[in-house]
């Protein structure tokens, strides 16, 4: 895409992958236009209203969560012991203050524990039981592991762990139902939702959400978590949200390069995004994309995939809404 500049602005992504033209149902598209106009919007109108970027990252990807078409909250893909591991960072680019969890197994909205973790301790990450003990004593949105259960990513999960030849778990227990999750699209080993947003006042924040990968083990983390490799923002540069083959965005500190590149070298939001995603991670052989924000109202996003679930708004204009490539 070509940058894009306003007062404020907000770009919200659900996850990079195999997603070509053909590949979706005309009403598995329209759901996810659908559903990504009504996110952009939402994140828009906290920014509308003078709300800050944090603010508004923090609103968009709650609603990415409780959509269960994306792999973050209600739609996240199972792990190989049948559990539902969720990881989540958010960045404020005012202060560079930073929350992450990792491996959650029992808050509604991971992004909220991770802006709690930023707040309210004095960690950036905390992890798999830890972290859930520290959504118990905040009384973060507890939920039963059901409530992230749908039927299309267990099925998933068990084709996955048969061709590896890996035994399938037990079904989880109070397995929740909602037709819209027959609807989600098998974009890959990975699905991360995510945005990016500028306030009226110039600062930017980041925030992003994930499942992890199918059939994950060993309590794998990829790079959503991680500050600077799938989340990062700073007013002195940009706001990036990531998604794709976290283990190559880690290596590549993916988000932190893109805003280094603009800090230091000068490069504009969208060829320090292209710079990072069509040439380094290609090259590197990994797969995915990103969106980016800048405090000067700019808005980028690039990737390598056939297609990226992606949405675009800035103050006075229409929203822009992507699935494919070669959507616009």
């Amino acid at each position: 895409m070509s940058e894009t500049s306003a007062r404020w602005a907000i770009a919200i992504h659900g996850g990079a992958g195999v997603i070509a033209p053909g590949q979706l149902k005309p009403e598995q598209e329209a759901a996810y236009r659908a559903s990504l106009e009504r996110i952009i919007r939402a994140g828009g109108e906290v920014l509308a209203r003078g709300g800050s970027a944090l603010d508004a990252v923090e609103a968009a990807v709650r609603l990415l969560e409780d959509d269960p078409l994306y792999n973050a909250g209600r739609g996240a893909v199972f792990t190989a012991e049948g559990r539902n591991e969720l990881d989540a960072a958010i960045m404020d680019g005012r202060t560079l203050d930073a929350g992450a969890v990792a491996g959650v197994t029992g808050a509604a909205h991971p992004i909220t524990l991770a802006r709690a973790v930023m707040e309210r301790s004095d960690h950036v990450m905390l992890m798999g039981s830890g972290a859930d003990a520290f959504a118990e004593s905040l009384g973060v949105e507890p939920v039963d592991p059901g409530h992230f259960f749908t039927e299309r990513r267990w099925k998933g999960l068990v084709r996955s762990l048969e061709a590896q030849g890996l035994p399938v778990p037990p079904r989880p227990p109070g397995a929740s139902q909602d037709p819209r999750a027959e609807l989600a699209h098998d974009e890959g080993k990975h699905g991360t939702v995510g945005a990016v947003a500028v306030d009226i006042h110039g600062h930017v924040a980041a925030a992003t959400s994930t499942g992890g990968m199918t059939a994950k083990r060993w309590g794998r983390i990829g790079d959503s978590p991680v500050i600077g490799a799938g989340t990062y923002a700073s007013d002195q540069a940009c706001a990036v949200s990531a998604t794709g083959s976290g283990e190559f965005f880690i290596r590549l500190a993916v988000a932190h390069e893109i805003a280094a590149l603009v800090r230091h070298k000068g490069l504009s939001l969208q060829a320090a995004a292209d710079a990072v995603v069509q040439d380094q991670l290609t090259a590197l052989g990994g797969d995915g994309g990103v969106i980016a924000a800048g405090p000067d109202g700019a808005l980028a996003w690039s990737f390598n995939t056939s297609g990226m679930y992606r949405a675009r708004l800035a103050a006075g204009g229409a929203p822009v809404i992507g699935v494919y490539k070669d959507d616009f």
